[in-house]
């Protein structure tokens, strides 16, 4: 039997929690289109996400390690895919919808720039006078703006629940819809799990690679409640565990033990709350997906653990400033002589300025392209010199 959109949105209203957002329920796209006879609102955001180009650039852009610095070092693509993952987990856990929750992990990252949060910090001190860069802004920038795929429209066209789940970095709360600001103070729950199944993610991945690159060790993490609790559970259950499958096994654990706990603290939160739809939840002070106390504070302390053990060690951080020196340049270059952006970009100059169209480029490339570019435009560069110019022909003089 054939399922149409139809009968999947009566599931959903049958099947999901009274106060998870149903796709029937959305409100909607900025260009209006015709329903998908057999896809969801959300099930079809999914599937533009998947299908830009934005998103195959995330399997060469740095997380931590520099893009290709390691076999089996996360990128930004597969941080992305266990964001996903995580989000999924939490949202069929509580009856919420798992293609919105879903959705929204796989786009929050769009927006990066190259080289991780280093290239992000070296992009917004570029354009600190000329609006600033910040990454998840940026992602709600390329969907609506920046990827062309479509000939009726700019953007990807995506539902207003997941734009809403993409603007709730810059506060708690920040609607697609400027009016909404006074109507709702917060986002929906599936956008509230993509946030901390984002947070759990690269917390269990960054302790993952920085044991691997062996720039952080087990005898640091030992004073790490985190840690403690997952290693000693680990050696308890198999004693002879010993190495990379030791450290593999507890961080498998850490991750279950943040989701357990997610799961069972927002469980009682949102009973609590007493919300009886998707309304009644963005009408909430205070965010209803959350951590345990307990668990709050052993996160604070690997947070605090990590950017002073692992983001700014000297093999990360030397590595990542050598790069953003690149960046600096070509970002220059370009500002410099305008006619080296590709055609399509250089179509916004009029719109977005020169500084803000450059950033958008910049920040669209892989760590590998931004590197090529460097190169060929440096060669340019040092060939245009007038020193450069002269050498030429005192060459051609001796060749004729």
């Amino acid at each position: 039997m054939i399922r149409t959109r139809l009968e999947k949105e009566k599931w959903e209203r049958e099947t999901l929690a009274c106060f998870a957002q149903k796709s029937a329920d959305s409100a909607g796209r900025v260009h209006a289109e015709p329903p998908h006879p057999h896809r969801t609102a959300f099930e079809r955001d999914r599937a533009r996400i998947i299908h830009s180009r934005a998103f195959r650039r995330l399997e060469y852009k740095t997380q931590v390690f520099l893009s290709g610095t390691g076999d089996h070092l996360r990128t930004r693509l597969t941080h992305t895919i266990e964001v996903a993952s995580i989000s999924r987990t939490i949202a069929r856990a509580l009856g919420l919808n798992e293609d919105l929750a879903e959705a929204i992990a796989l786009a929050h990252d769009l927006g990066h720039a190259p080289f991780g949060h280093s290239g992000e910090k070296v992009l917004d001190e570029l354009m600190r006078e000329h609006g600033g860069f910040e990454h998840n802004l940026q992602s709600l920038r390329i969907v609506e703006v920046i990827e062309q795929k479509y000939p009726r429209f700019a953007g990807l066209n995506l539902s207003w629940e997941v734009r809403e789940g993409l603007q709730k970095h810059q506060r708690f709360y920040d609607s697609p819809t400027p009016g909404d600001r006074q109507k709702f103070t917060s986002p929906s729950l599936e956008a509230q799990i993509a946030n901390l199944a984002d947070e759990i993610t690269y917390y269990s991945h960054d302790l993952d690679d920085g044991l691997d690159f062996q720039l952080i060790t087990p005898k640091q993490l030992a004073e790490l409640e985190v840690w403690q609790h997952s290693h000693e559970e680990v050696r308890r259950h198999f004693p002879r565990l010993r190495g990379k499958e030791l450290h593999g096994y507890v961080i498998r654990c850490i991750i279950d033990r943040q989701v357990q706990d997610v799961i069972t603290t927002s469980a009682e939160f949102i009973a609590a709350a007493e919300v009886r739809s998707a309304a009644e939840v963005r009408r909430q002070k205070k965010p209803l997906i959350r951590y345990s106390l307990t668990l709050l504070r052993a996160n604070q302390a690997l947070r605090k653990f990590l950017y002073g053990n692992l983001y700014y060690h000297p093999r990360v951080a030397g590595a990542n400033d050598r790069a953003c020196g690149l960046l600096k340049n070509v970002f220059q270059l370009y500002l410099k002589k305008p006619s080296l952006l590709g055609e399509t970009t250089a179509k916004r100059i009029r719109k977005d300025g020169l500084p803000r169209t450059v950033c958008d480029y910049l920040s669209g490339m892989t760590d590998r392209y931004l590197m090529e570019e460097h190169e060929r435009l440096s060669a340019e560069e040092r060939a245009s010199s007038p020193v450069a110019r002269k050498l030429d022909f005192g060459r051609k003089r001796r060749i004729e």
